[in-house]
């Protein structure tokens, strides 16, 4: 994974930043959601990492959270990231 498909996906309004809303999109639809990848910030909390494994998605860690959002320029920091 690289900073770069998060970078494409966030070009193609592909991409979900944080748990609720990640929360929200496999509520929708849990057999059908649109999330194909989800990666997490190293520095994230326990209860995020226990709150995604309990809707069954598995992440991939990834840099910091302020890492991550300066390599993204991002104007705010994001647990989790995912794409759609």
């Amino acid at each position: 994974m690289s900073v770069k498909e998060i970078k494409e996906a966030i070009d193609k309004d592909k991409v979900i930043f944080g748990i609720k809303e990640i929360q929200k999109a496999v509520k929708k639809d849990p057999k059908k959601h649109p999330i194909k990848r989800v990666f997490i910030a190293k520095d994230a909390r326990e209860e995020t990492k226990n709150k995604l494994s309990a809707i069954k998605i598995e992440f991939e860690t990834l840099k910091s959270k302020a890492d991550m959002a300066k390599e993204l320029k991002l104007e705010f920091e994001s647990e989790v990231i995912a794409l759609k």
